[in-house]
């Protein structure tokens, strides 16, 4: 579904993860989706002795993103990336999905992982006195993102 206004935009303030179906629950940030192509420089000398850079492009990159979330007593990331960490290849990978919500929670935007795998787990720092919410944050590795 479009925006009302074509002069508007999406907020980055809604926004749902979910990996294998699943929805993380508690996200609070998601960053790094990024897609990259591959860059080839192709130098070459012209017939009457010019010097030419030409810029090709190359394979698609796999690449990242990290989700921030709010820390419960879910082991199904730490899970995940201990499966990672026994090298079962298989039982490791898994689909993921972002998808960004327009002002009335309708799906916008999604963009579709595949062949994901956990790479690290980092839980916030503690200290007395906090009066911060303690965080769980992971890092998504994937070999292809789709946007539909």
């Amino acid at each position: 579904m479009p925006l009302p206004d074509a002069l508007d935009s999406s907020t980055a303030n809604a926004f749902i993860v979910t990996i294998d179906g699943i929805q993380v629950p508690k996200v609070i940030e998601v960053s790094g989706i990024k897609a990259e192509v591959e860059k080839i420089e192709h130098k070459q000398q012209t017939s009457d002795g010019k010097y030419v850079i030409r810029q090709l492009m190359g394979r698609p990159k796999a690449g990242e993103f990290t989700v921030t979330r709010g820390l419960t007593d879910s082991k199904t990331i730490s899970d995940w990336l201990k499966t990672v960490m026994q090298g079962d290849v298989k039982g490791s990978r898994k689909t993921a999905s972002v998808q960004f919500l327009d002002y009335a929670g309708t799906k916008l935007q999604t963009y579709n992982f595949t062949n994901c795998w956990v790479s690290s787990v980092e839980v916030s720092a503690m200290k007395a006195g906090a009066t911060e919410p303690a965080t769980e944050k992971f890092t998504v590795a994937y070999d292809e993102m789709q946007v539909g």
